[in-house]
């Protein structure tokens, strides 16, 4: 976990700064990747799309866009509207996961006090 700087100390270093937000920026694409694999391994085997297809269901159901196919059996039209309940939590957590360094840089800036930094 990245542990951010308190209010009295020094905001980082521009070098330093954009190296959390790709570390971030990491994090974020392996819990997408994550998101995507489960959503291909669940179009494979409850509708038995091919790969290729379930990678374009699970892609545009994480993307936003919706499902590409039409989902024919009971446990794959369950699994869809769980996944894409799934894929808005995702959305919202990556998003707070790119946004909180530049949000506590910000706010870091608006409180930091140099004068209180020397004690």
């Amino acid at each position: 976990m990245i542990d951010y700087e308190h209010r009295s100390e020094h905001p980082l270093t521009r070098r330093q700064f954009v190296l959390r937000l790709f570390s971030r920026a990491g994090f974020a694409a392996l819990f997408i990747g994550g998101a995507l694999g489960i959503g291909i391994v669940g179009y494979h085997q409850l509708e038995q799309l091919s790969w290729t297809d379930s990678f374009l269901n699970a892609s545009m159901i994480l993307g936003g866009m919706g499902p590409v196919n039409e989902m024919k059996t009971e446990a794959g039209k369950i699994f869809a509207g769980s996944y894409a309940l799934f894929s808005g939590l995702v959305f919202i957590a990556v998003t707070g996961m790119l946004l909180t360094p530049v949000a506590h840089r910000l706010l870091h800036r608006f409180h930091y006090d140099s004068d209180n930094s020397n004690s």
